[in-house]
């Protein structure tokens, strides 16, 4: 089993489009996965394990409400995120103001 990072594992996530539409739904609120699925043309399980992905990768959390177990953005993975990218935006601004 190959380790990899939790970055490589947000950034596996975010690298496919139909993840960072779900993401860009959950940015409105919380929603269950049939009520993410509507908009897709694709099977209840084949969301179900974009789900799963985007939960692995810690950029959601799944609540427990009754039956229903809506989805919601997880703040500390896109803390990560930022952190991660600050570094490089630190870098390039030094260079811009150089220029």
């Amino acid at each position: 089993m190959v380790f990899m990072s939790n970055l490589d594992i947000i950034f596996h996530a975010l690298s496919d489009p139909t993840r960072r539409a779900i993401l860009a739904k959950l940015a409105s609120g919380e929603f269950t996965i049939g009520e993410l699925a509507k908009p897709f043309s694709m099977t209840l399980p084949a969301i179900s394990k974009h789900i799963s992905i985007l939960e692995k990768s810690g950029l959601i959390v799944r609540g427990r409400d009754k039956q229903m177990r809506p989805c919601k953005l997880q703040h500390s993975a896109f803390k990560e995120i930022d952190q991660y990218l600050s570094q490089y935006r630190r870098i390039l601004n030094q260079r811009l103001d150089k220029a």
